[in-house]
């Protein structure tokens, strides 16, 4: 399976919207963008996620560690772990999960 960008940006929580660019048998690969004062609450999923910044300044929380990442950046949250984010500014940042999150694909609607 080789699934290109999704035809819509689809509203996670207020605020944070997502875009998938790419998903195969192994990652699905998407674009977040989160609007300055936005939150993804604490939640946790068995797939490793890695988040690299595009733009803007977030503030993540990956089991009891919080950093901030900026432009350029990185963030690594392997499987199961509760995390968290807050958007300190105006954000884009694409995340990558191994293997492909089954409901992100379900609700991308093609």
């Amino acid at each position: 399976m080789m699934k290109g960008p999704s035809a819509n940006w689809l509203e996670v929580f207020p605020g944070v919207r997502r875009h998938r660019l790419l998903a195969t048998d192994q990652s699905y690969l998407m674009e977040v963008a989160l609007e300055a004062g936005s939150t993804v609450p604490v939640h946790q999923h068995p797939q490793e996620q890695i988040s690299y910044v595009v733009r803007g300044r977030l503030r993540f929380q990956s089991g009891d560690t919080i950093t901030e990442a900026g432009p350029g950046e990185a963030v690594a949250v392997p499987g199961n772990t509760p995390h968290a984010v807050w958007a300190l500014e105006d954000a884009l940042v694409i995340d990558t999960f191994v293997p492909p999150r089954a409901e992100y694909l379900a609700a991308d609607g093609d």
